[in-house]
């Protein structure tokens, strides 16, 4: 006994760590190899683009992605560092990122379908809009932008919209005209909206009547009519609001117009039917959109994403790592209102002359067999979608994928980290064990991926994103800035030596914040002009195994700090999820006095399942097998939903406040907000919400980008 537990201490004071490891117990999947018919119709399977890659061949590699492109004129410099960090990619190039998303595909591709869209009403028609198509359409919305509104190069635009057609249809005109647009997420609320509009100056607001989500026609007008009175408040003037119709022949809105600023875009398309606009040759590094993030503190920062980098970067990501083929039928179930839309549904998939489709409302409206049905309709082959929908299709209808006769030679997953037991069910049972998985790991600020297996050159491992993507270099640091080599078992911060086209340039309107959030952290050399001294910070806690494939854990913030070990939230909800009966899991600190922090869990069950007290001391017990009793959470609450956003991330800020008693605050953007109620009675019992600010590091937790 006395030897075991000098074992145990020695192997605690093992697990001391600084401030940026963080503990990992996580055990090293087997691995999955892609199928021999994939690899034989792969865009990638060249060994030596490891080579062609390699840092000595940096930056020029990326002329690669670059050359995928039709460029106006050729540029002269690769990358232009004299102002570091703020990067220039293929500086002197000029391009116009619609013609390369539309027009230079009429040639061959004019009556091929670009986009396919599902209402969420199934009794509504598939809408195929052909490139043909998408080019009158476009020409006719740059139209109304140049000579309605008498918008110009470098404008802003604000875009506040569902998944309709009009909304690439929107961000296309943009693009052809060089007007700089802001999408912001339709779920959003008319405050969130409103502030992006003012911090971008945004003097046009575009938007729709209404749309379907869950069953119900959202009065999506209304929340227009805030924004602008927000932006007000806030000092900025919108001059017009454009708003897109749902229905052809008649309105989705009760919300009245407001006479001289509010204009039905259906009716001023009439006008300009049939005219075409010469698309603008913008340079290389001018700006082609801000994608607001939130962060976990501070109003919300526009990454602002350049043009000729920007476009190089997605459309080559998506040729070598989506494996998107002109013949495909790609799916990304993303949002267009997040940077995911934007790369991997408008701007990659339309410049490789893809069929990209679209999805207006909830996957699992009205059942959990409807993306199956939608997959199965259209032919899909490339699914893409996030671990959340994953858990949630796996919740609700974990056989449902067996019942459609659909058939994917490539899934990917993006957003966070994906739970072994989740990727095998995606792999097994959505992907029948023959589709190659893509586990991405990327952020808004990045434009594109940055680590994933290269589909038919790398085996999959379900938990870890994989190897770097081609031309880029990471690093794991720890908080001094010692380098955690790969194989090290230790956890720290994940940084990207190395810049790549695109990353984004700055932030809008903020470039000192810029430079602080993102490169201070582990410069080198303030007056350096090396980007070898400029370490891009990710934020996020990451491992790197002896492989070469890294297993991300999750926002550093997002760490539980218990008697100086540090917890990485997504191991000890990895650990929940393999006792069957768990659906879904969240983990959150709870405030301890000896310890400091302690994790609590929550749980969601599948279908059919009954809370019991057996549950839950099955998942402390797999916890404290999968990490140890100093992970052993304070309680395990069985809840009947988990509060979640419009997107359908879990917030565990709401939960971590539940926990600790303290004030969750707005909670009128989670697509369920009264199941907030039930778990706060049920965790605190009937009485008034408690007020109290609580700690920063629980205020916060669990806020994402």
């Amino acid at each position: 006994m006395a030897e075991a537990r000098e074992n145990a201490e020695a192997k605690e004071d093992e697990m001391r760590l600084t401030e940026a490891e963080i503990a990992v117990h996580w055990k090293e999947e087997e691995y999955y190899h892609p199928t021999p018919k994939f690899i034989g119709q792969a865009n990638l399977t060249d060994p030596a683009v490891s080579e062609r890659f390699s840092e000595k061949n940096f930056p020029e590699c990326f002329r690669e992605y670059a050359d995928m492109l039709t460029w106006d004129k050729y540029w002269t410099t690769t990358l232009d560092t004299s102002n570091a960090p703020f990067w220039k990619w293929f500086v002197g190039g000029k391009l116009n990122v619609c013609y390369n998303c539309v027009d230079r595909n009429l040639g061959k591709y004019a009556n091929k379908a670009a986009i396919l869209w599902a209402s969420e009403d199934e009794n509504e028609p598939i809408v195929a809009l052909t490139y043909q198509e998408l080019y009158v359409q476009v020409n006719e919305m740059a139209a109304v932008l140049r000579d309605f509104c008498g918008l110009k190069t470098g404008d802003r635009v604000t875009v506040h919209m569902p998944m309709v057609p009009q909304l690439p249809v929107t961000m296309l005109a943009c693009a052809r005209l060089g007007i700089i647009h802001s999408v912001v997420f339709g779920g959003f609320s008319g405050e969130a909206c409103g502030t992006r509009i003012e911090d971008s100056k945004s003097h046009i607001l575009i938007t729709m009547d209404g749309y379907y989500r869950s069953g119900k026609l959202l009065d999506h007008k209304a929340a227009a009519d805030i924004a602008v009175k927000k932006a007000e408040s806030e000092g900025h003037k919108v001059e017009k609001v454009l708003i897109w119709r749902r229905f052809r022949d008649k309105s989705a809105t009760s919300t009245p117009l407001v006479e001289g600023r509010d204009y039905i875009v259906d009716d001023l398309l009439k006008k300009y039917r049939g005219v075409i606009v010469p698309p603008v040759s913008m340079p290389a590094e001018a700006p082609l959109f801000l994608m607001y993030t939130s962060g976990s503190t501070g109003k919300p920062k526009g990454c602002q994403h350049s043009t000729g980098g920007y476009l190089a970067y997605v459309t080559g990501t998506s040729k070598y790592i989506q494996d998107i083929h002109t013949t495909d039928i790609y799916w990304c179930m993303a949002d267009i209102g997040w940077i995911t839309g934007h790369s991997y549904i408008v701007y990659g998939p339309l410049a490789l002359a893809a069929t990209s489709v679209m999805y207006e409302g909830v996957p699992t409206f009205p059942d959990a067999g409807r993306v199956w049905r939608i997959a199965e309709r259209l032919g899909v082959n490339i699914f893409h979608t996030s671990p959340t929908s994953i858990r949630m299709l796996r919740k609700l209808g974990p056989d449902e994928p067996k019942k459609y006769h659909y058939d994917f030679k490539s899934m990917t997953t993006v957003g966070e980290p994906i739970e072994p037991e989740a990727w095998l069910w995606y792999y097994h049972v959505v992907g029948r064990g023959k589709a190659a998985i893509t586990d991405t790991w990327w952020q808004t600020e990045n434009g594109g991926f940055l680590c994933s297996t290269k589909p038919a050159m790398d085996a999959m491992k379900p938990g870890s994103t994989g190897p770097p993507v081609p031309g880029i270099f990471p690093v794991v640091y720890d908080e001094n800035g010692k380098e955690l080599p790969p194989g090290a078992g230790k956890a720290g911060n994940i940084c990207i030596r190395n810049p790549w086209p695109g990353l984004f340039q700055t932030i809008w309107g903020d470039p000192d914040r810029f430079v602080k959030q993102y490169y201070v952290k582990y410069n080198k050399d303030p007056k350096s002009k090396d980007w070898r001294d400029w370490p891009y910070f990710a934020g996020d806690g990451a491992t790197w195994a002896k492989d070469g494939y890294v297993r991300i854990l999750g926002r550093v913030d997002d760490v539980i700090n218990v008697a100086g070990h540090r917890l990485g939230t997504k191991e000890l909800e990895s650990a929940c999820l393999t006792v069957p009966e768990i659906a879904e899991a969240a983990v959150v600190p709870i405030v301890d006095p000896e310890r400091g922090r302690v994790p609590e869990v929550y749980v969601a069950l599948k279908p059919g399942i009954k809370a019991s007290d057996e549950i839950a001391q099955r998942v402390t017990l797999a916890i404290e097998t999968t990490i140890g009793k100093i992970a052993r959470p304070r309680a395990v609450r069985i809840v009947p939903d988990m509060p979640k956003t419009r997107s359908g991330k879990i917030m565990r800020r709401v939960l971590a406040s539940i926990s600790n008693r303290m004030d969750y605050g707005d909670i009128t953007t989670l697509s369920n907000p009264e199941v907030v109620e039930q778990i706060r009675v049920q965790v605190q019992g009937a009485g008034p919400v408690k007020t109290e600010k609580g700690p920063e590091d629980i205020r916060r937790f669990g806020e994402t980008t």
